[in-house]
């Protein structure tokens, strides 16, 4: 079972978080879109949060998730609000299930149109998802890497064990994090030529948010049809860490578009 909070009335936003994320670590609470007239859809993935485990975790589990949140609050069409592994499933259904999606909001992507190749990174998940089986939160933060930039660096640390910590089945999520790195969204990031819906594409600079590099979200931007890009200024934290600022430029983007 999945655990959904549905709140708000108006155009369905259903928001879908990233890999050791919960459903909280999307707007980061902010409630600013359910008081500007929309309503909000979000849930924990499988082996995330308060969810309970699942019997896989490639990326068509994680779609298939979605279209079955979408059917069970009785949802035609929405805007589909991904943060990385979220921002690669909501592709996918995309692709999928056209009819399902009014629109994209892609929050830091970073899946760049296949599975991870590099040995070096799926190293590092396979340490991270060692470190929750051995000893939980604290087994993760010990293999943790935090971005190098001292300007970052503590409130990584401190937000990245607050995530970890909110998670009810450790082991499983470890399961979660060795196959969604090695799993495949799409083939090829030409595939999101074939997207016909509006786009917001939030990007990140490479220094505080290493792990989602701002070429993919310029990508993204670029093959998309209907796209448009925002990134934070030079020398501030990213977008993406600012629920109510984040918040406001997808309503503003929403109102924009109609």
């Amino acid at each position: 079972m999945l655990a959904i909070d549905d709140s708000g009335t108006g155009k369905p936003l259903v928001l879908l978080h990233g890999l050791t994320a919960t459903r909280r670590y999307v707007l980061q609470g902010s409630r600013l879109l359910q008081r500007e007239g929309f309503r909000l859809v979000s849930y924990d993935a499988r082996a995330h949060g308060e969810s309970d485990p699942g019997d896989g975790y490639e990326y068509s589990d994680l779609a298939a998730d979605l279209v079955s949140v979408l059917d069970e609050r009785g949802i035609d069409r929405a805007v589909l609000v991904g943060h990385s592994m979220g921002a690669a499933t909501a592709i996918r259904v995309a692709l999928e299930h056209p009819d399902r999606v009014e629109g994209l909001v892609q929050i830091t992507p970073a899946y760049a149109g296949s599975a991870y190749a590099d040995d070096a990174a799926l190293a590092y998940w396979d340490r991270l998802a060692a470190g929750l089986e051995a000893d939980g939160a604290d087994g993760f933060m010990r293999a943790f890497e935090p971005p190098e930039d001292p300007r970052w660096r503590d409130p990584v640390v401190k937000f990245t064990r607050q995530r970890i910590e909110r998670h009810q089945h450790p082991e499983a999520l470890a399961q979660a994090v060795r196959v969604v790195p090695r799993s495949e969204a799409f083939d090829g990031i030409e595939r999101l030529e074939e997207i016909s819906v509006r786009s917001l594409v939030v990007g990140s600079r490479d220094g505080s948010d290493p792990t989602h590099p701002l070429a993919v979200a310029q990508a993204y931007a670029e093959r998309l049809p209907q796209a448009e890009l925002v990134v934070e200024d030079e020398g501030e934290p990213p977008l993406a860490w600012h629920g109510a600022q984040l918040s406001r430029a997808i309503c503003n983007w929403l109102r924009e578009t109609g």
